[in-house]
């Protein structure tokens, strides 16, 4: 009879070998439903094979950025091989934006060491550095033989101009990705014209604005989240 109550309780193991308590703290620790789709949409996803399908991925990304990368990495990594989705994308470009050193660079050393770790890292880091690094050389030395040639300077003024409309063309594609920001499109577009103002009108140093606009920007996404719960 005692052993009985004690079962009732919850303080007696079950049949099923749990307590009462251990089946209540199962089920609160339990992934839900919608943290399980996420981890299954993730699996899904197409991810490289190998540390030579990193190498040779980001080389060949690398060889295609003539003026400018951003364009390339976003066709290649976003609609191509659909490693990351245009939400990722945005976020993971934001932070590599922010830290030292090149942009892309920053990018391919996230991409890598998150499917294979600091090898991974190494890898995408080689195919963004080895060959491009070789091509640059030996442009360098066919440069230097027409550096004062009128029609080579205009081509490569021309290239400049066909570089930004690239880039003026991704940040309106990925544009799409702010529906699903925290803030929503109106505060998001009012920060990128408030960045755009800083920078390129007013002429402010660019650790300013990171400071002023991407510190501020970071606070109130972070307190629209928290008051969210999410």
């Amino acid at each position: 009879m005692a052993l009985r109550t004690l079962r009732t309780l919850g303080k007696y193991p079950t049949a099923s070998g749990l307590t009462g308590s251990a089946q209540i703290i199962r089920r609160m620790t339990s992934p839900t439903d919608a943290s399980l789709e996420a981890q299954d949409a993730a699996s899904a996803r197409p991810q490289p094979k190998s540390l030579s399908d990193l190498f040779f991925s980001f080389t060949f990304l690398a060889l295609q950025g003539f003026g400018g990368v951003l364009a390339v990495v976003q066709r290649e990594l976003v609609e191509k091989k659909r490693w990351m989705t245009r939400e990722e994308f945005v976020e993971d470009w934001a932070v590599a934006q922010i830290m030292p050193g090149p942009n892309v660079v920053n990018l391919s050393l996230m991409i890598g060491g998150r499917y294979f770790g600091l090898r991974g890292a190494m890898a995408a880091l080689a195919g963004m550095l080895t060959v491009p690094l070789l091509v640059v050389l030996a442009l360098a030395l066919v440069y230097a033989q027409f550096a004062g040639n009128a029609q080579v300077a205009g081509a490569l003024r021309g290239m400049g101009a066909v570089a930004a409309g690239l880039i003026t063309a991704t940040g309106l594609k990925l544009m799409g990705a702010l529906r699903k920001h925290p803030l929503g499109v109106p505060a998001c577009i009012a920060f990128g014209a408030a960045t755009f103002v800083g920078i390129a009108i007013l002429r402010w140093p660019l650790a300013y604005v990171l400071l002023g606009l991407g510190g501020l920007s970071c606070a109130l996404t972070y307190r629209k989240m928290g008051k969210a719960g999410t």
